[in-house]
C-alpha cells in the first residue's frame, strides 16, 4: 500500500497541470503545495433525529476508506446541520496535531457560505485558521473558499470540480448510510422493546441478520430459533403478528 501510494503521487506530479485535478485545485485556491490529503465532511439526519456526521479521506485524489470515520452528534438538538458540522470538526481537529503526517492539506465541507464560515470559525478557535478550507454547495455547485468568499462557479468539465464532487458525494454516501443504520436500529429497538426474552444482545443479533421488521416477521421460526432461542423466537413472532 505504501508503494502504491508513492507511485500514485509520482504519477500525479508527472501529469500536466491541465490533466491533474490536484494541480488545478492548488492553482485555483492558491495553495503552497498539492493537496495530497483532502478530508470531506457531511451531516445526515431526519428532522433532527439520529444526527450523524462523516469524515472521508482522499489521498492523491483517491478514497482511503480505512481512514473514514463516523460521528454520532452529541451536543446538538434538532435539525441544525451547521452546529452539527461544527461539533464534528471540533472533535476531529482538537485531537490532531498539525505536525501529524495525516493532517489534511485541504478540508472540504458540504454546503454553502454558511457552512464555510462555520467551519472556518471552528478551525480558527483551535489555532488552525490557516488550514485550507473549501465548501461546495449542492445544486448550483458553487465553490466557497478564502479566495472566493462570494463563491465561484467552475466549468462543469473542470477536473477540480469533479474531484470536489466525488469527495462531497462520498462524504454524503457514508453519512447517510450510517444514519439509515442508526434509524433502522432505533426502529428495531422500539418495536422489540418489551418482548419477553428479547434483550440488547438478541436485538443486536437480529439487527445484524435482518434488515427490516418485515424480514423478521417473514422468517421461519426454525431460522430464528438457532439465533435467539426457541422460546424467544416464538414470543417474537407472536408479538409481530399481533
Amino acid at each position: 500500500m505504501e508503494l502504491a501510494d508513492r507511485n500514485a503521487a509520482l504519477l500525479l506530479e508527472k501529469r500536466p497541470a491541465s490533466e491533474s485535478p490536484l494541480q488545478e485545485i492548488r492553482s485555483l485556491l492558491g495553495l503552497e503545495t498539492i493537496p495530497r490529503i483532502i478530508e470531506g465532511y457531511d451531516i445526515s439526519n431526519t428532522g433532527g433525529e439520529e444526527s450523524v456526521g462523516s469524515r472521508v479521506v482522499f489521498r492523491h485524489g483517491l478514497p482511503d476508506k480505512q481512514s473514514y470515520r463516523k460521528y454520532r452528534i452529541r451536543s446538538v438538538v434538532g435539525p441544525n446541520d451547521v452546529a452539527s458540522l461544527q461539533e464534528v470538526l471540533h472533535r476531529r481537529f482538537s485531537r490532531i496535531s498539525k505536525a501529524s503526517e495525516d493532517f489534511p492539506n485541504l478540508v472540504l465541507v458540504d454546503g454553502g457560505k454558511g457552512q464555510f464560515n462555520a467551519a472556518r470559525t471552528v478551525l480558527e478557535s483551535l489555532g488552525l485558521g490557516d488550514t485550507p478550507l473549501v465548501s461546495l454547495a449542492k445544486r448550483e455547485e458553487i465553490v466557497y473558499s478564502e479566495r472566493f468568499s462570494q463563491g465561484l462557479s467552475l466549468d462543469r468539465t473542470s477536473p477540480a470540480l469533479r474531484l470536489f464532487q466525488n469527495i462531497r458525494n462520498e462524504a454524503h454516501r457514508f453519512a447517510i448510510t450510517f444514519h439509515r443504520r442508526r434509524r433502522t436500529k432505533k426502529s428495531f429497538d422500539s418495536l422489540l422493546d418489551g418482548i419477553p426474552g428479547i434483550g440488547p444482545k438478541r436485538k443486536t443479533l437480529l439487527l445484524s441478520r435482518y434488515t427490516s421488521i418485515s424480514a423478521i416477521r417473514d422468517a421461519p421460526q426454525e431460522e430464528l430459533a438457532p439465533l435467539i432461542g426457541t422460546s424467544a423466537a416464538a414470543a417474537l413472532q407472536q408479538a409481530l403478528e399481533d
